[in-house]
């Protein structure tokens, strides 16, 4: 089995650096995913490097939903404004 190791296109991480920066996190442009230990430490979530087998997947989901989460926000907020341009 193949562990994911973030997404690789250069425009995605560019996304995802900016939206977590927009979230009050302090994120490294080159590797945006790391982000992701800083909102487990928020929420109190043992998230470690490497591997987590013990994390309860409520705890994983508590982490992913907070990164996901605002990321889904923004691609909804520009989908609807392209949207609105196209559609005046």
């Amino acid at each position: 089995m193949s562990r994911r190791r973030g997404n690789r296109d250069p425009r995605m991480r560019a996304f995802q650096a900016e939206v977590m920066r927009r979230e009050g996190f302090p994120v490294d442009p080159k590797h945006p995913e790391n982000v992701k230990y800083e909102v487990a430490k928020e929420l109190g979530v043992p998230l470690e490097e490497g591997y987590n087998g013990k994390l309860s997947t409520e705890s994983a989901g508590r982490v992913g939903g907070r990164i996901g989460g605002s990321m889904v926000k923004e691609l909804i907020r520009m989908a609807q404004e392209d949207l609105a341009k196209k559609n005046p």
